[in-house]
């Protein structure tokens, strides 16, 4: 991969995206002269999941990039990225919430969140059922978290081949977003962020209504383990 291959791969993506969904960059395995080259051609949301990976990349990276981190977080992993991390987008549980908002406040920070939805009927997947979303919500206590602003949802799903099933999981995502919105955040101007979309499948995502889509190989190529 040369970089000047990253640079077209992004162009083409950004080109099928609609003007109204942002591309964030999954830079996870890549070297710093991907980021740089994708960088150079104007993408500045890159997303990591590997705390230590992520650090290195921040220190030594341009700092308008905005960092979102994108895969499982553990709880004792938040203070690390705390500091400096723009958006976790896939907050699975209230004691994970907890645990960002401590860390922000020790960092004098508010950090932007999504829940995590787990919608796709595959055992790996971590996340909300929508019943447990529902009760999180309702139990208030997610209020009280000065340091965390719930900026939406996010979710993955079902990775096959069948668009009408991958469709039907989005569409039910974004029904259900509507739903959150109406009932806990209808003034809320910044709980306007629905995830989901990925290389096998952001076309449909953003036929479902996604403001955000997390592509990695298509940009960057086979990820350099």
């Amino acid at each position: 991969m040369m970089q000047t291959d990253v640079a077209e791969n992004l162009k083409r993506v950004l080109g099928e995206l609609p003007h109204d969904v942002r591309l964030v960059a999954v830079s996870k395995f890549h070297p710093n002269e991907y980021i740089e080259a994708a960088y150079k051609a104007g993408q500045r949301v890159f997303g990591e999941s590997h705390e230590q990976e992520l650090k290195k990349k921040w220190e030594t990276l341009p700092r308008d990039i905005e960092w979102h981190f994108i895969g499982h977080l553990q709880t004792n992993k938040v203070k690390y990225i705390a500091p400096y991390i723009a958006m976790i987008e896939a907050v699975d549980s209230l004691r994970l919430l907890h645990e960002i908002n401590k860390q922000a406040a020790r960092n004098n920070r508010v950090i932007d969140v999504l829940l995590e939805l787990h919608i796709a009927e595959e055992e790996t997947k971590y996340g909300f059922s929508l019943d447990g979303c529902r009760a999180l919500l309702a139990s208030g206590e997610w209020r009280t978290l000065e340091h965390v602003r719930i900026c939406g949802l996010m979710m993955m799903a079902s990775h096959v081949d069948d668009a009408s099933r991958i469709r039907s999981e989005m569409t039910l995502a974004a029904n259900f977003f509507d739903e959150v919105k109406r009932d806990y955040f209808a003034d809320a101007p910044s709980f306007c962020e629905r995830s989901w979309g990925m290389s096998h499948d952001y076309r449909i995502a953003a036929e479902c209504r996604s403001t955000m889509v997390r592509v990695g190989s298509l940009i960057f190529g086979p990820r350099i383990y």
